[in-house]
């Protein structure tokens, strides 16, 4: 198989494996626990805690430990929005945020709270003045993903930060898609809060972290909780942490490889398909993550060609893995002007540091043969 859906999962890397076995010998006991087994679990977890810290750009007291993207994302926001809901109600996002940021939303308006969804162009980034706009004395809180998972749009997470920093919002970010793939400082980026998932950098399922500024007041759903001072319930997976800042800090520091193999991967595909009049590339080249490949193909359903492609055992999707076996277009296509027919269309591919030009060579032969069968069947 052809695996070309890295922004669904990744393949755990050896040394990620070797760190999860040997932590779960070694220290498996009870980070809450106070004997020395726990301690030593403890101290294991908080050096993680510190060296996350140091990758994200942030303080390690503000370093909390989750069950993935999802789960840190509706734990952030729920959090930050119950604990500043003296100051205001009103939240501000975009159409292409995931769907575990929308759910936690739709959740928080059913709590009482005011969202506003800002526009996006045609190559899916928001505008600084639409957000500057949208702000009332009200907002308290603004959550604009780094790296959408549909199409790879990167928002300028810089300038939105300075932005809302300037008018006392706090800024919290989805950085699931970015973190190890993209420059990331939360300080330098005047980000408040920030969500980071351990298996889309050849980590574990299951594990990843949410960084809140210690400067920043927030409270729990589910009170009186004894782990991770209280913003979630649950023991410490102390294995599956070390194993996620093991993966991490491999893919950090390759990052600047990684980007320069992607991108010559991208641009072969490219140059193998730019005759290919019924392909569309979805997606500026500068503002889209190099890993990255939206495409359509005129007339032809996303699912369909996802379908044609696995029969050939090339691994592709038509958007994000949470959303799988639904028949909904494209969300992120549809806020960008895109027809319902044309979100139908969508197919992601994603490229890793296993890829090779061969695959990326039999995948552009794969969508010639695909578009050539379809077109002569249809008559088109």
């Amino acid at each position: 198989m052809i695996y070309l859906d890295y922004a669904a999962t990744t393949p755990m890397s050896e040394e990620a494996l070797y760190a999860f076995t040997e932590t779960a010998k070694m220290y498996f006991g009870n980070t809450s626990s106070l004997h020395d087994q726990g301690s030593q679990a403890a101290d294991l977890v908080n050096l993680a805690r510190a060296e996350l810290a140091g990758m994200l750009g942030g303080n390690s007291e503000g370093i909390y430990f989750t069950g993935g993207g999802s789960d840190g994302n509706f734990l952030a926001l729920t959090s930050l929005a119950l604990g500043n809901k003296e100051k205001g109600n009103h939240i501000i996002t975009s159409p292409l945020e995931h769907g575990s940021v929308q759910q936690a939303l739709a959740f928080l308006e059913n709590e009482g709270f005011e969202i506003t969804v800002l526009p996006v162009d045609q190559n899916g980034r928001i505008a600084l003045n639409d957000l500057r706009s949208a702000i009332r004395k009200e907002t308290i809180l603004a959550t604009i993903t780094h790296g959408n998972s549909e199409i790879g749009v990167i928002q300028p997470l810089a300038e939105i930060g300075a932005l809302l920093k300037e008018e006392n919002v706090i800024f919290h970010s989805d950085c699931v898609q970015t973190f190890g793939k993209l420059p990331l400082h939360a300080g330098e980026m005047n980000i408040g809060a920030l969500t980071v998932s351990a298996h889309k950098i050849h980590g574990p399922k299951g594990v990843g972290a949410v960084y809140i500024s210690p400067t920043l007041t927030w409270q729990p759903l589910l009170k009186n909780g004894t782990h991770e001072k209280g913003i979630r319930p649950g023991t410490i997976n102390t294995p599956g942490i070390v194993s996620f800042i093991t993966a991490a800090s491999n893919q950090v520091n390759r990052m600047v490889k990684w980007k320069t193999n992607v991108e010559e991967l991208k641009n072969c595909f490219l140059s193998l398909t730019e005759e290919d009049e019924c392909l569309i590339i979805e997606g500026d080249s500068h503002t889209t993550l190099p890993h990255f490949l939206a495409i359509r193909l005129k007339g032809i359903e996303g699912q369909y060609v996802m379908l044609e492609l696995n029969r050939q055992k090339i691994a592709v999707s038509t958007g994000s893995a949470c959303k799988a076996g639904q028949q909904e277009p494209s969300k992120a296509l549809l806020a960008m002007g895109r027809s319902a027919d044309e979100a139908h269309e969508l197919v992601r591919i994603t490229l890793g540091k296993e890829t090779t030009k061969e695959e990326i060579k039999a995948l552009a032969a794969a969508i010639h043969d695909l578009t050539q069968r379809f077109y002569y069947q249809t008559g088109s």
